[in-house]
């Protein structure tokens, strides 16, 4: 597993590249729903979703823009983790 440090702070490298991605390019530049339930797809990829992935999709959401229902959907999913 590949990391990356911003601010001091270790995140996974995957799900940062995967934020970039779905708010870079085509469309409006903006997490949707369906990108949101791909962050937590990739996120829950293995036994369990560890520190650093939570870490990370936290600063996801402080870090990127979301739509109304991206977000809604994307802190339903992290509450309940």
């Amino acid at each position: 597993m590949a990391y990356v440090t911003i601010d001091g702070n270790k995140y996974e490298k995957e799900l940062i590249d995967l934020a970039v991605k779905h708010t870079t390019g085509r469309g409006e530049g903006k997490i949707s729903v369906d990108e949101a339930k791909d962050l937590f797809k990739s996120a829950k990829d293995g036994q369990g979703v560890t520190d650093t992935e939570m870490a990370t999709l936290k600063y996801i959401r402080g870090a990127y823009e979301f739509t109304d229902a991206g977000a809604k959907a994307f802190d339903a999913e992290l509450a309940k983790l």
